[in-house]
């Protein structure tokens, strides 16, 4: 495909963000509190050779599947959030942030043998120093899936498109994914999913997984040798997606290739190389969960898968040049279609 036929209209964007409200759709995953701590370094400590942090500021966003979301409704659709928080004040934060972000969070349950994940970013001078992470990994109780599938059932007849975020924190469980393909199957609602390769799920028969590069890679059981390359010749990447394509057989397989963009494959068809509009890089943090949502978005809207990843891939341009997880507004949308000035 040429580089014209690339191109999305911004008149077709408008349409699309004028009409995200009536679009719903359910995220069900790992939820996490995403803290981020700000903050000057002028000297060395003393006592190690490590950075002396001086503490400006901290801020909470929703992250994970909850960033994903947060993605959907700063977009103007309407999302409900299905997954647990631990009975502590970061899962009641959590909630608070969601609500504040209009999400619906009644399908959240509160478990009191976990913990909230929270992951802790050290900020100084705009670049992430180091993170901590705290969390429990361990698979959901089999009556907790029960729990989470009930609550599941009672939205799925109310929505348009399903995204699943696995981040590896035992949410997704295969119970779980399996009552639900078979669930959209029968409703004929669209189903995507962000893949975690170190947790073994059968993926197959999804609408769209959405894999980075070397996701993709540990997913095909295949080495990734030729980074660097231009993607559309880069042998060992077309072929750990035509192993993804016949192995697993989603409808679609989008995998994200950072400051290469992103490349659309498609069963019986050739894949096709979507350049990155991100003009400037400060993190990526969260930038998969800006894809599947906006991508997963504009399919409910009626999208081609064409036209879906071109948007995903400008809504994934913005939240890059931004620091922290982040999300994309309508106007940074609209303004990210505008000709380049002369």
């Amino acid at each position: 495909m040429n580089t014209t036929a690339l191109c999305l209209s911004r008149q077709r964007v408008r349409q699309w963000l004028q009409r995200a409200g009536r679009a719903r759709l359910l995220v069900v995953g790992d939820l996490m509190l995403d803290q981020f701590v700000w903050g000057h370094v002028h000297r060395i400590s003393p006592e190690a050779p490590v950075p002396v942090l001086e503490f400006v500021r901290e801020s909470f966003m929703p992250g994970g599947a909850a960033n994903v979301a947060r993605n959907l409704t700063a977009l103007g659709a309407r999302a409900t959030v299905v997954g647990v928080v631990g009975n502590d004040a970061a899962g009641r934060q959590l909630k608070d942030l969601l609500a504040a972000e209009k999400v619906d969070t009644s399908g959240l349950l509160t478990l009191y043998d976990r913990h909230t994940s929270i992951k802790t970013r050290i900020i100084a001078h705009q670049q992430q120093v180091v993170r901590l992470d705290r969390e429990t990994r361990g698979d959901l109780s089999a009556s907790a899936t029960r729990r989470l599938l009930e609550a599941l059932r009672r939205h799925l007849d109310r929505v348009d498109a399903v995204i699943v975020g696995d981040y590896g924190k035992g949410v997704v469980t295969q119970p779980l994914l399996d009552e639900l393909k078979r669930w959209c199957r029968e409703r004929g609602l669209w189903l995507s999913l962000d893949p975690k390769p170190v947790h073994r799920l059968d993926l197959s028969r999804l609408s769209l997984i959405t894999p980075n590069r070397k996701e993709t890679f540990e997913l095909a059981g295949m080495s990734d040798g030729a980074r660097g390359l231009p993607p559309m010749q880069d042998a060992p990447l077309l072929q750990a997606a035509r192993e993804l394509l016949q192995r697993l057989q989603p409808a679609l397989l989008l995998v994200t290739l950072g400051e290469q963009g992103m490349l659309l494959c498609r069963r019986d068809q050739p894949p096709l190389h979507i350049p990155t509009v991100a003009r400037e890089v400060f993190d990526v943090s969260g930038a998969g969960d800006t894809v599947i949502a906006s991508f997963t978005l504009a399919i409910a809207l009626g999208a081609s898968p064409v036209e879906a990843a071109i948007f995903s891939n400008h809504a994934a341009g913005v939240v890059v040049g931004k620091v922290g997880t982040a999300a994309v507004t309508p106007e940074e949308m609209l303004a990210s279609f505008a000709p380049p000035r002369a």
